[in-house]
């Protein structure tokens, strides 16, 4: 083979190879702007950035898929109404409002369209669309188990009813503007 051909082949995988560094990066990229700070705990947490970027795309995946409502003027009102009333009862009952607490998040969730059938499910969701929130949505769900297991106390408690606070007034807020905007696509391309 001659040189030229040589030195072709050469600046042809030099080019692939910039090429695919380029996607990944563009990729990463997309992906740290649609999770925020998810993303370095999702990485974190998995072990290693190939296999938690994998899983971010899967969860990202997962979302697109989902029909997410936005709700009605009329259902947030009713919806702040009630949490108002779950915080009235937080003096008097504070293990009671939170378990209302946790409730009310998981009926919010579901009526906007998110699949609530276990935690972990939930906070996925939620990772995806409002990721800096999510953080205090797991605190909160720790707490929340403390509870029934009798190991929390009430200044626990009150920590947990603040940050499922963090994820209601995310889920209440203007969603449309929100989920255009976090509908960024993150698969591969």
């Amino acid at each position: 083979m001659s040189s030229l051909i040589w030195f072709i082949v050469i600046v042809v995988i030099v080019l692939a190879v910039v090429g695919l560094a380029m996607t990944a990066k563009q990729r990463r990229h997309r992906l740290q702007e649609r999770f925020g700070p998810e993303y370095d705990r999702s990485l974190t947490a998995a072990g290693g950035r190939r296999k938690g970027e994998r899983q971010l795309r899967e969860k990202a995946a997962r979302r697109d898929e989902l029909e997410i409502r936005p709700l009605s003027a009329q259902a947030r009102e009713h919806y702040a109404d009630e949490w108002a009333l779950v915080q009235e009862s937080f003096v008097d009952e504070p293990g009671d409002a939170v378990n209302q607490a946790d409730s009310l998040v998981a009926r919010v969730m579901k009526e906007r369209g998110y699949p609530v059938e276990d935690f972990e499910t939930r906070s996925d969701m939620a990772a995806v669309d409002h990721p800096d929130v999510v953080e205090h949505y797991r605190v909160a769900h720790e707490i929340h188990t403390a509870h029934r297991t009798g190991t929390a106390d009430t200044e626990q408690l009150r920590t947990a009813f603040v940050h499922y606070r963090s994820l209601f007034d995310s889920l209440l807020g203007d969603q449309s503007s929100e989920d255009e905007e976090r509908h960024i696509s993150v698969h591969d391309e």
